[in-house]
């Protein structure tokens, strides 16, 4: 495989979680009832294994570096995988799990809304961690690479819009392709910039 070839299909992975994020936001249930609870539940399991990789496809971006802004991207990607999973697991497949098992027509029990607050707080946390390594990814992008950089700018209003609304179609799902987006680009523009 040509060097342009490994580079663009590089780009593509890095792209991919975020774009699968994208795709499977179109999906997700605006809201949990019995009847959503299956697909709810579903979606969240299979998302369990492709958030982080939304914070791998950043961490990839500053690979081979040692210097403090790549070791703040990472940690920041870190906090994000970790609690963004975190809500997955707790506010995704378990309530939905859970609403499903209690039955059709059941009022749902404190103990499901004890999970969304735990899950919401966690999602909070990630969501935050996935700006803050958003920013700082694309400014240190610009700084280095230069205007080939600018459109991986859009990597801080795709974490904003999945901060406000999740992957939930629009602006959720806008929001992750975004980040899937423009962390390609910028992986494409990392490779196609001569290293100094």
């Amino acid at each position: 495989m040509s060097a342009s070839r490994r580079d663009l299909a590089g780009a593509a992975v890095v792209a991919g979680p975020g774009l699968v994020l994208a795709a499977a936001g179109l999906f997700h249930p605006h809201s949990l009832s019995w009847a959503t609870a299956p697909r709810w539940t579903v979606l969240h399991v299979i998302a369990l294994f492709v958030f982080p990789l939304v914070g791998v496809a950043l961490m990839w971006l500053v690979r081979g570096r040692q210097d403090p802004v790549a070791w703040l991207v990472r940690a920041s990607a870190f906090v994000y995988a970790t609690a963004y999973t975190a809500l997955d697991v707790i506010s995704g497949a378990s309530a939905g799990y859970v609403t499903w098992r209690l039955g059709e027509g059941a009022s749902r029990p404190d103990e499901v809304r004890y999970l969304f607050a735990l899950g919401g707080r966690l999602g909070e946390v990630g969501s935050w961690a996935l700006i803050a390594c958003a920013v700082v990814v694309a400014v240190d992008a610009v700084r280095r690479i230069g205007r080939l950089a600018l459109p991986g700018l859009l990597l801080v209003p795709g974490a904003w819009l999945v901060h406000v609304d999740h992957i939930f179609a629009p602006a959720g799902v806008v929001g992750m392709a975004l980040v899937g987006l423009a962390s390609g680009w910028l992986a494409h523009a990392r490779s196609a910039t001569p290293r100094s």
